[in-house]
This record gives C-alpha cells, structure tokens and sequence, in this order.
C-alpha cells in the first residue's frame, strides 16, 4: 500500500496551478505607495502568497502570467529540438 507522503507527491504532480483571488490591501512590508494587490496561487495543498502593485487589470494579467509559467516548468518544456553540430570545413 502507498504511504500518503508518496500519494499526496503524486497528486501534487498532476495537479495544476489556479489563481485562487486577487484583492485590494495594504502595501507589505517595505512597499511603499498606493494601489497594492494581494494574490493567492494554489496547487492542492500548496499555497502562494504574493503582492503586486498596479492596476487591477495589470495585477490580474500579471499573476495569471505567472501561473501560466509555473505550469509550464510543472510539465517541463516540450518541443525541444536536438541539435547536432556540423561538422568544421577544413580550410584549403
């Protein structure tokens, strides 16, 4: 029978990333100015927690671009071309 560390692995493997919410808050610590976002990533059990500044439609692009890149690195890059080296001409 599989341990559960080795079932909740599994699971987190076939698990995408989903933007969970965006709100209006505060400015973190050590942010400075107005128009600050808080965001919350999740993939199963995991959690990111993370704050932008901008317009919510900027914030809102942004953040679905990051879940987007941290899909693709889950997966791994597909398409990948295997180069040979010619060989060097002599010269003559």
């Amino acid at each position: 029978m599989p341990s559960a560390i080795a079932t909740e692995a599994k699971q987190a493997l076939t698990e995408q990333y989903e933007l969970k919410n965006i709100e209006k808050a505060k400015a973190p610590d050590g942010g400075t100015g107005t128009g600050w976002f808080s965001y919350t990533i999740i993939q199963g059990q995991n959690t990111i927690t993370g704050y932008r500044q901008g317009s919510q439609r900027a914030v809102t692009q942004a953040v679905k671009d990051i879940v987007l890149e941290l899909n693709e690195r889950r997966v791994g890059k597909r398409g990948r071309v295997h180069l040979t080296p010619s060989r060097k001409q002599q010269k003559k």
